[in-house]
């Protein structure tokens, strides 16, 4: 099986770390990322994605903190999984794929080909 193309990044770095580096730190890397990328729609996707996905969490885990009991145990239970989403994210982007998550994958898309 072959290794997919990812373009090269402005960073001279190699994209596929790039992409993994987006998640690193989440929106900080993201928005770093995507404010020094100037070639490599990978690695704006990824930066986006990054971005839109570490803030989304935020706001979520936010809100269920303010919810007694029931937000607690969902929060209990997100955590988890956000680290989980989290490490997933980072190894398929250095593994050099495109993948899009639900809604916010869609969103880093179309505004990766418009930067």
């Amino acid at each position: 099986m072959s290794e997919p193309y990812v373009p090269k990044s402005s960073t001279g770095l190699d994209p596929k770390l790039v992409g993994l580096l987006c998640y690193l730190l989440g929106f900080v890397t993201g928005i770093l990322f995507l404010a020094i990328e100037k070639d490599s729609k990978f690695v704006k996707f990824h930066a986006l994605q990054s971005t839109l996905l570490s803030l989304s969490l935020i706001i979520i885990h936010s809100v269920l903190g303010f919810i007694p009991i029931i937000g607690w145990l969902l929060g209990l239970i997100l955590g988890p999984l956000t680290l989980i989403l989290w490490f997933a994210c980072m190894l398929l982007a250095l593994q050099g794929r495109f993948f899009k998550l639900p809604l916010i994958g869609d969103l880093a898309e179309r505004q990766a080909g418009k930067l």
